[in-house]
């Protein structure tokens, strides 16, 4: 989605910069999905070749029933071996990229940064949501400490410069000075400077 596509259609500039935060942060979900699929679908694909190769290793190898045991023994033990270093991989993968999700959605402006500021990411819990336990609380923290809240992006509430307004008076309302709340001193001063005043 383009901002001019939204611009044209008559949209103010902050509900544009809200519908394409949004939608980056989609787009971000759906990269990081798409790369944990494609990590199991390479790595299923790989254990495919690899069990074929067991098999046909097993139809040359095997001489009698106890050398056709041992291997299947050992083959049983370096599939169980793959299988776990396959779910480390999947759950680093998960992982690396909820925290870069959680990262764009904080604004950090340089992830690698901050990722080395977060503590015990290698025993993180990962959430139904797909989110990492504690990951905001820590993130938050960082954002509000003064030796690493440099490394967001501040939203800042857009000030205007430009005429001040003149103070408003009596003699603004009214036409006439209320010469009544006025002290001697400050009644000299207004006749000097308005010569025609009238009291």
């Amino acid at each position: 989605m383009k901002r001019k596509f939204l611009e044209d259609l008559g949209l103010e500039k902050e509900v544009i910069d809200k519908i394409l935060d949004e939608a980056g942060n989609d787009l971000e979900k759906q990269k990081s999905d798409y790369e944990t699929l494609k990590k199991e679908r390479d790595t299923f694909e790989s254990q495919i070749k690899e069990r074929d190769k067991q098999l046909e290793d097993l139809k040359k190898n095997s001489k009698s029933v106890e050398d056709l045991n041992k291997t299947i023994e050992k083959l049983q033990e370096d599939n169980k071996i793959a299988k776990q270093n396959y779910e480390k991989e999947v759950k680093e993968l998960k992982i690396a990229n909820a925290v870069d999700m959680a990262l764009t959605n904080a604004k950090a402006k340089n992830k690698m940064a901050v990722k080395a500021l977060l503590k015990d990411l290698d025993k993180a819990e990962i959430l139904e949501d797909g989110t990492i336990k504690g990951l905001s609380d820590q993130i938050k923290t960082l954002k509000e400490a003064e030796d690493s809240k440099f490394l967001f992006e501040t939203e800042t509430t857009p000030t205007f410069t430009g005429a001040t307004p003149a103070p408003s008076s009596d003699k603004a309302i009214t036409g006439q000075v209320d010469t009544s709340k006025m002290t001697y001193s400050e009644m000299v001063k207004y006749l000097a400077e308005n010569p025609n005043a009238k009291l």
